[in-house]
């Protein structure tokens, strides 16, 4: 008598066939002939439960000269073997918790006279493994082992797999070396019988998990910092046979390695083969990108951008690669949160903002204003970005507009960036509130770099918005040489920010100063930077209708809020030159060249960068005045 497990691929079911005469008088047929339905909504661990208890139904309580009772743990290692391998949507946490051979799993291995049951897992396995040692049972029990290990790796038990590898080095040597070619077991009866149909090759399953572990560990260990250690088990993963998809992680791996080793051209390399490899592996084109970013490339960088958009737009990218492993994908087995964070990759909109925004930072002004075009429109259709990873989300959608607004006014298209900052507004300005007080946080808060007070913080950030457009509808209309529109504009940003007092502990709320900012306080920087900025907006369009005294009065206001204001200390300069205090101007204009900042491009949003169009002063015609000026 022989039973064969079959699994059926289209139906998920697993059938246990038996030639059985059915007209033997004392035989009863059992549950377990027919088909056994695995619905992906059961616990595995039930599953088996199902299986153990049919199986044992029709192994042990029938007629004992039907079989061997090795015959009967046989055919029942062979059953949990493919339930298991069946349900391996269902490897999560709770299995982690449980021996995969359970009491009723270890009662069938009892008819081998043995008994297997420990609580700690290391020994169960150790007590088990040397009980069918010498027996028939040895490569079958093995290859349940296997499984128990793949429960360890999809829960990420990396030190469990260790430590038994430390206590049964041999074990793991006669894994790797094959454990047989079949599952028989009529040596072992003297019957002449055929071996259990498998859902998978017991050969393929070992050096998926070899290969796997080896990932695993490199990845946990690069977490830790310690590179070179993970090099090394990543270069002995290589020399094993793997399926097309792990080559290529092995490659990004080894790259994330050697870029943490700071060698980024090796890595870039590495980078390249995990592509040719996999086209699919759209990580090694983020992390080629990332290297890039930390070189300075910025042409590559935009390229790899680009490049990256284009790739995660493809259907292909948002489908999951299944690698030629049958029933068990490598991705059940790599779920670290360390494998995870190596294999993320942002969603197609926000490699497509980091573009438009580096496109705009750095003169690809044309470039960025269609990439933004591009993402406002994907924000309001219904399509649907499908996000392969956790990834810091995109910028709120007001910040969007006042980012799009800045690269349509650098575009030379003011109109279209005020309709945009009228969008803001009219979002906005109806909750903004009267008056906004920030406190000084408590001694116990300070210590939290850059972070932003809790109280009134919503209301801060709308507050902040709104002045921000009517500080680029400002600009336009500076553009366009509305001088009168530029000044409304300018003044109501100004009327929006001195709503914004600042309480220190014990004294009563105020207008926040310069001397009150401190640059671990975000809102408060920008707060200052953007009212000097509209000051300084209102300033120069004054000087431009010849209202001197008006002009004198906000550009010097401009600099007490923001002292590193080029433009509104060159211009408050050519005011005091056109009002006959040159020597006053010569000062100002060489106080101004002197200063020595910082570059902001990348860390002030790029929407309260000062203006490069309006009317600008030359500084070659300025030095050649206080060259004529003589010595001052």
């Amino acid at each position: 008598m022989s039973i064969s497990c079959v699994f059926t691929k289209e139906t998920s079911n697993i059938a246990f066939l038996s030639p059985v005469n059915y007209n033997r008088p004392l035989y009863k047929p059992p549950m377990i002939f027919g088909v056994l339905n695995i619905s992906t909504n059961i616990h595995i661990l039930g599953v088996l439960d199902v299986c153990c208890e049919s199986v044992q139904h029709l192994l042990i309580t029938q007629n004992q000269a039907f079989l061997h009772p090795c015959e009967h743990a046989y055919i029942f290692l062979a059953c949990v073997y493919a339930c298991f391998l069946s349900c391996k949507a269902q490897l999560d946490t709770t299995l982690s918790q449980h021996h995969l051979l359970g009491s009723k799993q270890t009662a069938v291995l009892q008819t081998t006279g043995d008994d297997a049951m420990a609580s700690d897992p290391l020994v169960f396995w150790q007590k088990v493994l040397k009980s069918v040692e010498t027996t028939a049972l040895n490569s079958c029990v093995l290859y349940i082992f296997c499984l128990q290990w793949t429960i360890w790796l999809a829960n990420c038990k990396l030190k469990t797999i260790q430590e038994l590898q430390e206590k049964l080095p041999s074990l793991f040597e006669t894994l790797s070396a094959g454990v047989g070619d079949d599952m028989r077991y009529s040596a072992a009866t003297g019957k002449s019988s055929n071996a259990p149909l498998l859902v998978m090759d017991p050969r393929r399953l070992i050096e998926l998990l070899q290969i796997c572990t080896f990932m695993a560990q490199g990845a946990e260990r690069l977490n830790e910092g310690r590179s070179s250690e993970a090099l090394t088990d990543l270069q002995t993963a290589s020399s094993l046979p793997a399926p097309r998809t792990l080559v290529a992680y092995l490659h990004l791996l080894s790259g994330s390695c050697l870029a943490q080793m700071s060698r980024p051209q090796m890595a870039l390399q590495c980078f390249r083969k995990a592509l040719e490899t996999d086209s699919h592996c759209v990580c090694a084109l983020y992390q080629s990108m990332l290297i890039y970013r930390q070189l300075g490339n910025r042409q590559a960088e935009i390229q790899a951008l680009r490049l990256l958009h284009s790739t995660l737009m493809l259907p292909s990218a948002t489908e999951t690669v299944v690698a030629d492993t049958h029933l068990l994908s490598p991705s059940l087995l790599l779920r670290s949160q360390s494998m995870s964070s190596l294999l993320s990759v942002p969603s197609a909109l926000t490699v497509l903002h980091s573009l438009a925004l580096k496109c705009l930072l750095h003169g690809r002004v044309s470039d960025s204003v269609e990439h933004y075009l591009d993402l406002l429109a994907a924000l309001h259709s219904e399509h649907q970005y499908r996000v392969h990873a956790e990834v810091p989300s995109l910028p709120r959608l007001p910040e969007l507009y006042l980012e799009a607004g800045t690269a349509l006014l650098m575009a030379q298209r003011p109109i279209d960036c005020v309709a945009l900052c009228d969008e803001v507004i009219s979002t906005t300005l109806e909750v903004l509130p009267e008056k906004v007080v920030l406190e000084e946080p408590e001694e116990r808060g300070e210590a939290k770099t850059g972070a932003v007070w809790k109280e009134g913080e919503e209301k801060v950030v709308m507050l902040l918005w709104t002045g921000a457009a009517y500080l680029l509808q400002g600009h336009c209309h500076t553009h366009l040489k509305d001088w009168k529109q530029a000044v409304t504009h300018y003044t109501r940003c100004i009327n929006l920010l001195v709503k914004v007092c600042f309480k220190k502990k014990g004294f009563q709320p105020q207008i926040p100063s310069t001397d009150m900012v401190n640059k671990q306080r975000k809102d408060l920087c920008i707060l200052q930077r953007l009212k000097g900025l509209s000051l300084a907006g209102r300033g120069i369009s004054f000087t431009q209708t010849d209202q001197l005294k008006e002009a004198l009065r906000d550009l010097q206001l401009s600099l007490q809020a923001f002292p590193e204001c080029v433009g509104a200390g060159l211009w408050y300069g050519e005011v005091l030159w056109r009002l006959g205090r040159r020597h006053e101007a010569a000062a100002c204009w060489e106080k101004t060249w002197s200063i020595t900042t910082q570059s902001t491009v990348e860390i002030v949003p790029v929407y309260l960068q000062e203006p490069q169009s309006g009317p600008l002063l030359d500084s070659s015609e300025l030095r050649h005045r206080l060259q004529e000026l003589g010595p001052t």
